[in-house]
């Protein structure tokens, strides 16, 4: 088994349970992990023997732009995208962080990690 890791995906989103985060908007930074058998591609360097990191992150910046109220959400929709349109992919683990989030104090990031596996 081999890991692809595609990290500090910087994205601005609208995600948020207050209406001044819909409107007003934040940063986000997304770092993804997918686990599948790469040996095939490590033979015949092939693209379509191996998981298009051009694809994941497509598939991460589609499920960034609908609108959650939960970081949650959000996650476990990116996750089960890739399983549903990645066959190779076995595993998959991601990290949704907002930066500075609007609730009352000094803090840099919240994040909420999220994994899954076939």
């Amino acid at each position: 088994m081999s890991t692809i890791r595609l990290k500090n995906i910087r994205i601005f989103a609208n995600h948020g349970c207050l209406t001044e985060e819909e409107k007003i908007g934040s940063d986000y930074i997304v770092n993804l992990e997918v686990s599948a058998n790469l040996s095939k591609a490590a033979k015949t360097d092939e693209l379509g023997d191996t998981v298009d990191y051009v694809h994941l992150q497509k598939i991460v910046r589609e499920q960034m732009a609908i609108r959650s109220k939960l970081l949650e959400q959000v996650g476990q929709r990116i996750i089960d995208t890739i399983l549903n349109e990645i066959e190779l992919v076995d595993a998959v683990s991601v990290r949704v962080s907002k930066i500075n989030p609007p609730i009352g104090g000094d803090i840099a990031e919240v994040s909420v990690t999220m994994s899954s596996s076939r």
